[in-house]
């Protein structure tokens, strides 16, 4: 019977770990979300010819408060976006503060065309629920209106609706020191190029 031979030992590469990257703490910026801006302007023709009395908000604000309008992206039922923290009628106008639901993509997305001011209207759905003619111009004066939802939108029907800041909440570096993954990782990769 014949005798297997061996063979002489070959050392192969092993594959080398990621190093771990570590990012700048001017870099780590990580957004919780948050905008402000006004949504509707008192006094102001819009494009559609109406204008919104000062008071019009506060009945349907108080019956729902900001969670229970919605807030979404296009007036796209189907593309909710986050949720109202505060929504407020004040000299100006109907003033809202929302928060993005950053774990999803799609907010992900717009809050970074936020940010790089791509996108920057805010628009109402509602229904008018009190109104009267102004006789110039065909102009329809709103007094009572339910509102529905706000959205995030490319083009506003009232020009002035729009975004007015975008925060950002900064986030530390960590380096590969501070956390015990990465401190692992840096051993192993320390004792696979040890050993290679």
């Amino acid at each position: 019977m014949p005798t297997p031979r061996s063979s002489p030992a070959v050392a192969l590469p092993l594959p080398r770990a990621p190093q771990p990257t570590l990012v700048p703490a001017s870099m780590a910026l990580a957004t919780d979300g948050t905008f402000t801006g006004y949504a509707s302007l008192f006094d102001t023709p819009d494009m559609g010819n109406d204008i919104i009395a000062p008071g019009a908000f506060a009945e349907s604000l108080a019956r729902r408060g900001p969670r229970g309008v919605k807030l979404l992206f296009q007036h796209d039922p189907a593309q909710p976006i986050g949720v109202w923290k505060t929504l407020r009628e004040d000299a100006r106008g109907l003033y809202a503060e929302g928060q993005l639901s950053v774990d999803n993509s799609k907010a992900r997305d717009i809050l970074a065309l936020l940010r790089s001011g791509a996108l920057d209207g805010l628009s109402i759905g509602f229904r008018a629920t009190s109104a009267n003619r102004i006789s110039k111009g065909g102009l329809r004066r709103l007094t009572k209106i339910d509102l529905w939802e706000i959205s995030v939108v490319t083009f506003p029907m009232l020009p002035g609706a729009r975004v007015t800041s975008v925060k950002a909440q900064p986030r530390t570096a960590t380096s590969s020191a501070q956390t015990p993954l990465s401190r692992r990782i840096q051993t192993l990769t320390a004792s696979i190029r040890a050993n290679t």
